[in-house]
C-alpha cells in the first residue's frame, strides 16, 4: 500500500474521532512542547554566559599569583605573590604572541564627591587596559602614557559608580576623593553590566597603576598581569610564551615549580557552559517523562482502536489485504498522531520561550536542530508505542474478526 494512502486512511481515523485522537495527542505535546523550553532556556543561558565571558576581554590571558608551600604545606592560590611592573614590561617588550598586557593593582575604598559616599573597587592599570578588555569610554577619554608616567591623579568611571556619585550630572571634569586623595574624572566607560558570576563591573574605578601604587594601596606587587592574545587561535601558545617570559622574569629554573598561574577566558566559559549543560540535560530528561506518557496513551488509544474496528480488519484481510499492509496502517496512524502532537508541541513550546523570554527577561533560544530532534523523538515514540498494537492488528484470525460484532 502507498504511503500517501496509509497517511489518508490515518488522517480519516484520526478526524472521525476529534476528541478522542486530541486527547491521545496531548501527552506528545506537552512533552514535546517541555522539552523545547528546557532546551530554549539551557541554550539561552549557555549564549549569556559565552557573551558575559567575551564581555571580559579580547583574547585575554591572566596571570595570577601562585601558592607557598611553607614546610610543604600548600597555602592555596594567590598566597605566594611575586608579580610586578617589571613582569609586564618583560613581556610587553619580549612577547611575540601579545597585542598588550598591563598590570593590574587593585584596592576597595570610600569615595565621596558633592556629599555623596559610595564604596567601590579603584583598578590600577596601564593605558593598554582598554585595549585588552574592549572597553570604550561613553564621554570624556582615558587617560594618557604621559599622566601615567607622572603619576597623575586622574581617574575614570564606571556606570554604576556615576549614578551613586554624580546623579543627573556630567562627572567629567570634576572632582572626587578616594581615600581623601583628590583625584579628576575624566571619562565615563561604557556600561558593561554583570559577569557570568554576577559581578557588576560596572562599580569599578580606573586610574593609572603608578598612581594607585603610590598613593592608595602602598605595595609594589601587584593582583594580576592582564594579556591579550592577537587573535583567539593563538591563545594557547600565547599562554606557553607567557608561561616562559614570566619564569624568566622571575629567574626559575628548570626544576623550580610555577610561582603564577596563566589561564584563558575560554577555560571560565567552559566550566560555566558545562554546568548549564548538565542541567539542561536533566531539565530535559524530566520533561521527557511527559513524551513517555504520551506514548502510551497513544498504545492504549490504538489498542481500543483495533479491538473496534476488528471486523474492519477482517473484510480488508478478506478483500486480499496482507498481514504487513494491516500493520502499516496501524503503525503509520500511530506515528501520524504522535507527529501532529509533536508538530504541535513544537510551536506550542517556541511560544511559550519566546513569552519567558518577554516576561522574565531570561535568554532564550530555539534552535531549528532542537525542534529537528523533538520532533525526531515524538515519531520515535509513535513507532514504538505504535508497534504493538500495529502487531497485534495484523495478527488477527480473518475469520475470527469478521464473526466479532
Amino acid at each position: 500500500m502507498k504511503a500517501t494512502r496509509l497517511i489518508g486512511l490515518a488522517l480519516r481515523s484520526i478526524r472521525r474521532n476529534p476528541g478522542r485522537s486530541a486527547l491521545t495527542m496531548l501527552g506528545v505535546v506537552i512533552g514535546v512542547a517541555s522539552v523545547v523550553v528546557m532546551v530554549a532556556i539551557g541554550a539561552g543561558a549557555q549564549a549569556e554566559i559565552q557573551a558575559r565571558i567575551d564581555n571580559l576581554g579580547s583574547n585575554m590571558v591572566v596571570i595570577t599569583p601562585g601558592a607557598a608551600t611553607p614546610g610543604g604545606v600548600s597555602g592555596g592560590a594567590g598566597s605566594f605573590n611575586r608579580l610586578t611592573t617589571d613582569d609586564a614590561a618583560f613581556i610587553a617588550r619580549e612577547a611575540q604572541l601579545v597585542s598588550a598586557v598591563t598590570p593590574v593593582v587593585f584596592t576597595r575604598t570610600g569615595i565621596s564627591a558633592g556629599g555623596l559616599n559610595w564604596r567601590s573597587t579603584i583598578y590600577g592599570v596601564d593605558t593598554s587596559y582598554q585595549q585588552i578588555r574592549a572597553w570604550q569610554t561613553e564621554s570624556g577619554r582615558f587617560f594618557t602614557t604621559e599622566e601615567l608616567k607622572s603619576n597623575r591623579k586622574v581617574c575614570v568611571l564606571g556606570a554604576t559608580v556615576v549614578k551613586s556619585i554624580f546623579p543627573d550630572q556630567d562627572p567629567v571634569g570634576q572632582t572626587l576623593r578616594l581615600r581623601d586623595v583628590p583625584f579628576e574624572v575624566i571619562g565615563v566607560l561604557a556600561t558593561k553590566g554583570q559577569t557570568a558570576e554576577g559581578t557588576d563591573q560596572d562599580d569599578v574605578i580606573l586610574a593609572p597603576f603608578t598612581t594607585v601604587q603610590t598613593r592608595l594601596a602602598g605595595h609594589q606587587f601587584i593582583a594580576q598581569l592582564l594579556a591579550s592574545a592577537w587573535s583567539e587561535s593563538e591563545i594557547p601558545a600565547a599562554m606557553d610564551e607567557v608561561r616562559v617570559l614570566v619564569r624568566e622574569s622571575h629567574g626559575l629554573g628548570d626544576r623550580d615549580p610555577d610561582d603564577f598561574q596563566v589561564k584563558d577566558q575560554r577555560q571560565l566559559a567552559q566550566a560555566a557552559q558545562g554546568t548549564t549543560q548538565v542541567m539542561t540535560m536533566l531539565l530535559s530528561a524530566i520533561a521527557s517523562v511527559s513524551l513517555l506518557v504520551g506514548g502510551i496513551g497513544i498504545m492504549n488509544i490504538m489498542l481500543v482502536s483495533v479491538t473496534e474496528r476488528t471486523q474492519e480488519i477482517g473484510v480488508r484481510r478478506a478483500l486480499g489485504a496482507r498481514r504487513i499492509d494491516v500493520l502499516a496502517q496501524f503503525l503509520v496512524e500511530s506515528i501520524v498522531l504522535s507527529g501532529i502532537g509533536g508538530l504541535a508541541g513544537a510551536a506550542f513550546g517556541t511560544g511559550i520561550a519566546a513569552g519567558l523570554g518577554r516576561l522574565t527577561g531570561w535568554a532564550t533560544v530555539v534552535e531549528p536542530s532542537t525542534l529537528g530532534i523533538a520532533m525526531a523523538f515524538s515519531v520515535a515514540v509513535g513507532v514504538f508505542f505504535g508497534w504493538y498494537p500495529a502487531r497485534r492488528a495484523a495478527a488477527l484470525d480473518v475469520i475470527e474478526a469478521l464473526r466479532h460484532q
